[in-house]
């Protein structure tokens, strides 16, 4: 008799597969940089897609030099503001924060987020982190940034989101004082990212809710014979009598979707400000119309319109040099039939 495959079902990349905490992404690192110090990363509110017709300019392209169709992401980035600098230290368990400065020129809606500092000493604080710095106890500096989602019609919320972000360079001392320069302003997707460079993008995935394990694994149905009178939606066996114990590689119900998804080397293919480009007739189906800044990340990106996106200068990229695509035509086809 012929022995049958019988593959394991899904991935067990990414188990636990568990609700994200909270509706931010969180980047664990940043990439190294010997560049002028500025920030890492920016935060939008995904739109919807698109897509654009552009002259391929990828080396050994079998279509280099012609005009593709390229699906398009459209994440409208408002102004970010900077609402404090973090001193981190190295310790034998990692980094600790020993010193923050917050502006006093914060959002009156930030504190729907956080509770504000009434009597906080910028001054004070600002010289204790030059003084943990003069002293070698302070190894990095990062900078606390919220979202302005009230400039937005498409997002139905005034609460900042608000999260940490790095500054390039490897210098602590200039990092510092240009972090004093931006502390209390605003900062543009223009002053971040140009077009046409590479990013990593993370956000959380669109929630499911709890589903079976067909859905949520991919395993086969059983056939009636194998389960006359239960579902036909279950697996066959939780395991061994010995050991009594149910393995975590067991396909079974559970949360499916709103987890946390990180997707390296996505290109910005432009960074506009005049909404009229894109807007189709009728707005972005459950968005609306864009009316500031946005980009167009070249493929999608994970978690539904309105989702918070946070964008991280690449990690792991091999390519660079890559100036903006020349883009001939953006699709502002209706999308409600």
């Amino acid at each position: 008799m012929a022995k049958g495959h019988r593959p394991r079902r899904g991935s067990l990349a990414y188990s636990p597969r568990k609700r994200a905490k909270s509706h931010i992404a969180r980047f664990r690192s940043w990439p190294e940089s010997d560049s002028e110090p500025k920030l890492q990363g920016f935060a939008g509110y995904k739109v919807g897609m698109t897509h654009v017709i552009l002259i391929d300019d990828t080396k050994n392209s079998l279509t280099e030099g012609a005009e593709i169709s390229v699906p398009v992401t459209v994440i409208e980035t408002p102004a970010i503001s900077v609402a404090a600098i973090r001193a981190y230290t190295d310790t034998s368990f990692g980094e600790k924060a020993v010193a923050e400065a917050w502006t006093s020129d914060l959002d009156d809606n930030l504190g729907r987020t956080i509770k504000i500092p009434k009597k906080h000493d910028t001054e004070a604080a600002l010289n204790k982190i030059a003084s943990l710095i003069e002293d070698g106890t302070a190894s990095d500096i990062r900078v606390i940034i919220y979202t302005l989602p009230e400039n937005l019609t498409g997002v139905p919320k005034k609460k900042p989101d608000i999260m940490e972000n790095a500054i390039s360079g490897n210098d602590i001392k200039t990092k510092f004082e240009y972090a004093k320069s931006i502390l209390g302003n605003k900062i543009r997707i223009s002053d971040v990212f140009d077009g046409g460079s590479m990013v990593d993008v993370a956000a959380i995935t669109t929630g499911k809710g709890t589903q079976g394990p067909v859905k949520r694994w991919g395993i086969n149905l059983m056939k009636n014979k194998h389960s006359r009178a239960g579902s036909l939606r279950q697996i066959g066996t939780l395991g061994p009598w010995r050991p009594a114990h149910v393995s975590w590689r067991v396909p079974q119900m559970g949360q499916m979707g709103y987890h946390q998804r990180t997707e390296y080397n996505k290109r910005i293919l432009k960074i506009a400000t005049d909404s009229a480009e894109i807007n189709p007739a009728g707005g972005f189906v459950n968005y609306g119309l864009v009316r500031g800044d946005f980009v167009l990340i070249k493929g999608s990106v994970p978690g539904p319109s309105k989702r918070l996106i946070r964008l991280r200068e690449p990690t792991r990229s091999k390519v660079s040099g890559m100036g903006e695509p020349q883009i001939i035509h953006i699709s502002t086809q209706s999308r409600q039939g």
